[in-house]
């Protein structure tokens, strides 16, 4: 077989391997991870049904509130779920893979800040959130640098307390341009840290980690197929600090 068909061939065979993973870890584990914010929508929307009569104004819109709660969790998850579907099949052929590095955003300070500032408001921690934000081009999509900001801040909110600092930083340093997001929560076990990221990774253990998995599993893939360096350091005494790094030679 010529040399050109054959790697054809094992790109094509790699891809149908990865969708066949795909299909298995999705066709087991959306069923369970939408268990939970569909029974929110059904119950409240059971109730509503029923009792509207009964019920007082302010009842109904805390009701209300919960059904659209439940709904914004769920429309994340399918999103997420997506997403990662979508990451898969790029990573599974070299020419997606490039088409996906040629993304650049030029001022990302004004995105990353208002994607910060957004996380904190939905959990009422605007006030905890910090910046020190250099103005560098990185080599990633506007909409992709959105998604890894969105998911950073958002878990740094999750796993720590109010009235704790979650700071958000962008720099250039040691021939690199480094996202950062740090926080004073409980921070993971090196186990989680490990887990994070696996492509077999769709298991109860792990997302019974009020979501810890696949948000950051997203945003550690990006940051993969664009070239660059996810890690994560942390500590059950002084929190977690998460970076998504890109190579500078990337962006000159």
């Amino acid at each position: 077989m010529d040399a050109r068909l054959k790697k054809a061939q094992t790109i094509r065979d790699e891809a149908e391997r990865k969708l066949a993973h795909l299909r298995d870890n999705i066709s087991l584990m959306m069923p369970h991870e939408m268990r939970t914010p569909l029974n929110g929508i059904l119950s409240n929307a059971e109730m509503l049904a029923n009792s509207a009569a009964t019920l007082k104004p302010g009842d109904v819109a805390e009701i209300g509130q919960e059904i659209h709660k439940s709904s914004e969790r769920l429309a994340r998850l399918i999103e997420n779920f997506l997403i990662y579907a979508q990451l898969e099949l790029v990573a599974a052929d070299p020419k997606n893979v490039n088409a996906l590095r040629v993304g650049r955003t030029e001022h990302p300070k004004g995105l990353i800040k208002n994607h910060a500032a957004a996380q904190a408001a939905q959990t009422g921690r605007l006030p905890d959130l910090s910046f020190e934000l250099a103005d560098i081009p990185v080599p990633i999509a506007e909409e992709y640098l959105s998604k890894i900001t969105d998911e950073l801040v958002q878990n740094a909110f999750k796993f720590s307390e109010a009235d704790s600092p979650v700071r958000v930083t962008l720099n250039e340093a040691f021939n690199a341009v480094t996202l950062s997001v740090s926080d004073q929560g409980r921070g993971f076990t090196a186990e989680q840290i490990t887990r994070i990221g696996a492509y077999m990774q769709f298991d109860r253990k792990l997302h019974e980690q009020q979501g810890l998995g696949l948000g950051l599993t997203i945003a550690k893939r990006l940051v993969e197929l664009h070239g660059g360096k996810f890690s994560i350091v942390s500590d059950k005494e002084s929190g977690t600090v998460i970076s998504a790094r890109f190579p500078k030679s990337k962006v000159e």
